[in-house]
This record gives C-alpha cells, structure tokens and sequence, in this order.
C-alpha cells in the first residue's frame, strides 16, 4: 500500500506540473483508490509539500543526477521529488521512506531506474548541505515563480518576504457558524466538550471560529445537520461588508461553489437571492450547500456577461462581485497554483474582471451598492481596476467598509492568520 500511495503522489504531482492539471481535481481521483483515511491524508501532504518545495527539490536532484529524467520517464522524475519531500520534511523513517519510493518506481515502470533513484535517496539522506540555497536564486531560496516574486517585490516593498513565507505555511481550518441553526457560543461550547480548541478571533464577526488544529470536518459536531461550513475568515467579511437587508433583491454573480452565498442567506434571512455561476459543474456545490445548510435561492447557471440568457429585468439592490482572478491570495491553500498561474494570465484576467464589472453596475438599482472581492493579492487586480472603472461611471462612489471605515481593504496572506483577499464597497448614486 505504502508504495502504492507514493507512485500515486509522483503521478499526481505530474499531472499538475507537466500536465497543467490542477491539484483540487487530481488529488482527490487518487484519494479514491486509497482505503484508509490516514492514507489519504498522506498522500495530500505529500503532493501540498512537493508543490510548496518544487524548486529546492529541483535544485538538490541537479546536483544528484546527470541530467532529469524525461518523456515517459517524468513521472518517475516526481517520484524522486516525492522521496526527497519524505526524507527531509516528514518524520517516515528514513529506511521506510527510501524502500518504498524504491518499490513505487516498479509500480511506474521503472524497474531499470531503482538503483539510480536509491542512489540519489541515499545522497540526500548522507548530505546536509545540499539543502544548502543561501546562494541560490530568490526562486529558489522561497519556492516561488520568478514573475511573482517581481510583482510581490513591486507591490509590497517592505512586505513581498512576508507574503512569500505566508504562502509557504498550512491553512488553518476556518469554521462560520450557521446562524440560522445554532449560535456561535453555543457551536463552541459544542466544540468544546467534543474535546477541539477553538477561538473567534473577530468580535465584530463572531460566526467566524477558527480551530487550534485541522481535522475531518465531516467528524465535527452538527455537521450533517448544517450548523456550520468551512469558509477562510477573509471570505467571510463580504456578507458583513455588503450587509443587505430583509427582502432586498440580491445577486452573488460569480457564486460557486457557493460559501459567500450561503452566508448572505443566514446572516440576512428572505433575501431574494439569486446565486449565478457559469460553470454548471461547480454550480452543483451551490445547490448541495444551501441543501445541507437548510437554504433557498434562485441558482442560475449563466455567464453573467450573457444578460440576455438569465437576466429577467428588474434591477438588484446590492450586488457581490467575487470576480474570477488569479488566486494570488490563497496559495497557502492551493499550493499548486503557484505553478499554474503563468505571468501572461494576468492581463486578459483583469479586462475580463473590468467588463463583469461594467455589466453588473449596470444590473444595480440607483442607490445600490456592489462589493467589488477578488482572493488576489495583485493590484493590478484590485486597486487599478477601481481606479479605472471611477474614471470612467461618474454616478459611482467608494463607500467606506463596515467596521473598517477604509474604502478598500488589500488582505494579506497570514494577515490574521486569514488568506489574501481584496475588498471595495462602491455605491450608486441615486
């Protein structure tokens, strides 16, 4: 089993950097063909750590080997990643981490590359200092791509090392409480006497509870009677900031998977909400939380650019804009993303975000208000894009957020232990 789980990681880990796949469909696919939860949970460690170390994994194998292994040999590329990762940063037993990476190359095909690959293993385990990179590229040194070190370095001059390290630590796992089925004193009460630390960092967001420890949420207390769901507090503020009122019409335009909508419905009961998204496969998880969560709205897959195809022609009163963006803000999260994203993804990215905001402003009632999100930690993204829509719509304004009173609000990754979001609450004149 042991060795069956790491030749799945090196195949996981190829498909996302070689394929161009993403971990949140890939991991879970390999997930299914482990039995034990305890497996499965390995095997997610092992590929978020590859994806977090690639670089230095890199570095230590170009030392170690002539020259990387390639065409139908890359997956046993990663498998060498994947037995440095267990060596230097998982507390396996260094004999049971080499053994079984030796066995999994058998289960890729690799019969003929296990005495190179315990070779290479075995150096690592012998040599220190080949973790040594304090002469190596600012690539290298943080395990990032070299563009968003320059754009990180260019934004936040004094910050872009903080960012960076942020990025390299686990999330922790974020609760809101819902409401509508139990308050948050009692839900940690609850927690409590199920034996799980908790705390509510935010008074002024008391549905947030952040546990001291990450744990199967499925064994949480109230679980499947819906008294809670993960959501990252920085997400969390956007129900706060756009605060609707009972009755209000409401449109969540980019919804899925559907957190964000959620909220507004618990926070703000008969609201009439319509969530849109246009990846109908992603709108599902819509439908499935507000199922769990003993919710209703109107769910809508439709392109919100499309107006003809799902607009019905009365004008929404608030409207939450979590438009697509680079994810910039919650690599810690999504590890691979990092490797993903490619540096000229960014500008069609951010004409997209400016003409789903040109057409929902005009979806608002005067005397409306928009909240304009992204989990984007690049200006570009954030604070250029309302720099350019206010040149341009004379009857909007910048309204200040509440309880911040700022009139944008650029999170950082580990700012309060939260993921990197972006805010701005714009208003339209009457």
């Amino acid at each position: 089993m042991s060795a069956q789980l790491r030749a799945l990681a090196a195949e996981i880990c190829y498909q996302v950097i070689d394929q161009g796949k993403s971990l949140s469909d890939a991991l879970p696919k390999g997930q299914q063909k482990l039995a034990f939860a305890p497996d499965k949970a390995l095997l997610q460690e092992i590929c978020f750590g590859v994806m977090r170390q690639l670089p230095q994994l890199e570095t230590v194998c170009q030392q170690l080997m002539d020259k990387p292994l390639i065409k139908q040999l890359r997956p046993l590329q990663f498998l060498i990643y994947v037995g440095i990762y267990q060596l230097k940063f998982l507390r396996i037993p260094d004999h049971a981490a080499i053994s079984e990476t030796v066995e999994a190359a058998r289960l890729l095909k690799g019969q003929n590359l296990t005495k190179l690959i315990n070779a290479v293993l075995r150096n690592v385990q012998r040599k220190p200092e080949l973790f040594d990179f304090s002469q190596a590229s600012s690539a290298v040194q943080f395990n990032h791509p070299g563009w968003l070190i320059s754009e990180l370095q260019q934004a936040y001059p004094q910050q872009w090392q903080a960012v960076l390290t942020a990025n390299q630590q686990k999330a922790p796992l974020w609760l809101r409480v819902n409401q509508q089925q139990i308050s948050a004193a009692d839900y940690l009460q609850a927690l409590q006497q199920a034996g799980i630390s908790a705390s509510q960092p935010f008074a002024y967001l008391p549905v947030a509870i952040k546990l001291d420890q990450a744990c199967d949420i499925t064994t949480l207390p109230g679980y499947a009677a819906g008294w809670f769901s993960v959501q990252d507090a920085a997400a969390q503020h956007a129900a706060l900031f756009l605060a609707p009122e009972p009755g209000e019409q409401v449109l969540d335009a980019c919804s899925a998977p559907g957190g964000k909508s959620c909220h507004l419905l618990e926070q703000t009961p008969g609201l009439q909400l319509t969530a849109l998204d246009r990846d109908a496969q992603r709108l599902q998880r819509v439908t499935e939380n507000l199922q769990r969560l003993q919710l209703q709205a109107r769910v809508v897959a439709a392109d919100v650019l499309d107006t003809a195809s799902w607009w019905q022609g009365e004008l929404f009163d608030r409207i939450l804009l979590d438009v697509p963006c680079s994810a910039t803000g919650v690599i810690r999260r999504h590890p691979d993303i990092r490797w993903l994203r490619k540096k000229t993804d960014i500008a069609p990215l951010t004409e997209l975000q400016q003409q789903i905001l040109q057409c929902a402003w005009r979806l608002l009632k005067p005397g409306g208000t928009l909240l304009y999100a992204t989990c984007s930690v690049l200006p570009a993204e954030n604070s250029a894009q309302l720099t350019q829509f206010l040149a341009q719509q004379n009857d909007a304004s910048l309204l200040p957020l509440p309880e911040l009173g700022s009139s944008s609000w650029q999170i950082l990754p580990g700012e309060q232990d939260m993921d990197g979001f972006f805010y701005a609450l714009l208003h339209k004149a009457a």
